[in-house]
């Protein structure tokens, strides 16, 4: 029998690594083409034109979908059978494969992990380990799911036990009502029911990497309790009103998936996961004749879109100029096109600085009339000004704004999805004003960055402090100077009753 390599196991991770960097699934942009040609919404057709423009430039480019290219999550079905010439653990091959996917100098990955969760949160450098799941399966190979999964729609992970007479869909949608934009829609359910606790999640984890077939099953009817509550919660979610990124709109989800398993009689685990606008995640299976190969996708299945003819009502902001009325003329929903200097800062950012003002000394940066952007890029290749650089979610920035907006004179920040009542409290309290970027189209926004210079904080990595200037990148307005969230009026124009057969 053929013996499966090690050294084939750990270049076909690296491989998928790369390849699921910048390659949607065929499915997924055939889904969101789909979603982008029904959306009725004007600001959400726009956010979803950027995510798929941005989409086909990776694919074109070989450069990363988003900036947060995730934490590298492997799933294996062993072959019991299977003969190997393994030395090493599969923890340790697999954290190998991710080492050299990570860190290939063509297309260098965000490194997110971190190696201490309590402490120093001391990040690895090559994001290893890997989250790794194996499975004993019949069979003489070796298959192999690779996804990378962000941090954004990670953290909105839910679990519950429901009593055995309980509405699982009930729970989901109540559950999504809560979540907030910050996992980025339209994207992908992914649910687990049964089993326990962690049965639930990691069918919930791997039910998104199943094929996106909602309009074929809406065309065909469903067949069995499965597919019935796959159709009942997708309508039910999308009549919610959430919309691409939050803004409202009439897809929130484009496909649920729902894997099941038995369980206790007293018991109904049910785990959820959503998946963001980045989904990335490749199969491959190793039989022992070499590493896999990876088909690129025909761009042809892309669609051709113009950004400036996807918005109709696009107007301009000079960061070098926030005056006062100029903010005060900004609307919930507009899209604009921003330029000048922007700074960076993200969380470790905002922590030291709240504690350099704390001991009373004096910022590295001059914030007053300023711009701030919440990101940690990509590291830039070639010659790249900058490597991918979307936002990240502002809500963990709400405990730090109101002393930064008083204490700097900081006048717009930019991320991505909702503010928390503190945060709109602090925006409305001091006349700012919060916009926002297109979770999920990191390379397109890079290339609005003409220079980067790093100022402040070089220690933090990719956490540190640029000074950026930006021509013509793409925003909306989500907060205004009053305080009027789009990702409240957004939702709640577009909420509707959900059509149930």
């Amino acid at each position: 029998m053929t013996l499966i390599r090690e050294d084939d196991l750990i270049a076909s991770i690296a491989e998928a690594l790369q390849y699921i960097s910048y390659f949607h699934p065929p499915d997924f942009i055939q889904a969101m083409s789909s979603a982008w040609e029904r959306e009725e919404n004007p600001s959400a057709k726009q956010a979803m034109a950027q995510i798929l423009v941005n989409s086909r430039m990776c694919a074109m480019g070989r450069r990363p979908i988003c900036q947060d290219t995730g934490a590298a999550n492997i799933h294996i079905k062993y072959g019991v059978q299977a003969k190997t010439d393994f030395r090493r653990s599969l923890q340790e091959i697999c954290d190998e494969g991710t080492r050299q996917g990570y860190l290939r100098d063509t297309n260098p990955l965000r490194a997110s992990v971190v190696v201490d969760p309590f402490g120093a949160r001391k990040n690895s450098g090559d994001n290893t380990p890997c989250m790794l799941t194996v499975e004993m399966v019949a069979g003489d190979k070796i298959e192999v799911e690779v996804a990378a999964k962000g941090g954004g729609s990670e953290n909105k992970a839910k679990f519950t036990t429901l009593n055995p007479s309980g509405s699982v869909a009930d729970w989901v949608v109540e559950t999504v009502e809560t979540l907030g934009a910050g996992w980025c829609p339209p994207g992908i359910l992914g649910i687990g029911v049964g089993g326990n606790a962690d049965r639930a999640m990691a069918m919930a984890k791997a039910a998104l990497s199943d094929p996106i077939d909602l309009h074929d099953l809406q065309r065909r009817g469903p067949s069995n309790r499965t597919e019935e509550l796959r159709l009942e919660i997708a309508e039910r979610v999308n009549a919610l009103g959430i919309g691409a990124q939050g803004l409202g709109g009439v897809t929130t989800v484009l496909d649920v998936k729902i894997r099941s398993f038995p369980t206790h009689a007293a018991s109904l685990p049910v785990g959820l996961i959503p998946n963001c606008a980045a989904t990335r995640h490749a199969h491959f299976t190793l039989d022992g004749s070499g590493p896999a190969s990876f088909t690129p996708p025909d761009l042809a299945d892309y669609p051709e879109i113009l950004l400036d003819q996807a918005s109709a009502d696009i107007h301009r902001l000079d960061l070098d100029d926030l005056n006062d009325q100029a903010l005060a003329n900004l609307k919930p929903g507009q899209t604009l096109l921003v330029s000048g200097t922007l700074y960076t800062g993200r969380d470790a950012a905002h922590k030291r600085m709240i504690d350099m003002l704390d001991k009373g000394n004096a910022l590295p940066v001059d914030l007053k009339g300023r711009a701030i952007y919440y990101v940690g890029p990509v590291d830039a290749v070639g010659d790249e000004v900058i490597g991918p650089a979307g936002p990240t979610t502002s809500t963990r920035m709400d405990k730090f704004t109101d002393r930064i907006l008083a204490d700097t004179g900081l006048k717009v920040m930019i991320g991505k999805a909702e503010r928390g009542p503190a945060g709109l409290e602090a925006i409305a309290r001091h006349k700012a004003a919060y916009l926002i970027a297109v979770g999920g189209a990191a390379y397109l926004v890079s290339k609005a960055i003409k220079s980067a210079e790093p100022v402040a904080f070089t220690d933090l990595g990719m956490e540190a402090i640029y000074k950026l200037q930006v021509q013509d990148m793409p925003v909306m307005v989500a907060v205004d100077t009053q305080g009027n969230s789009i990702h409240k009026s957004g939702p709640a124009a577009w909420k509707r009753p959900p059509i149930l057969k």
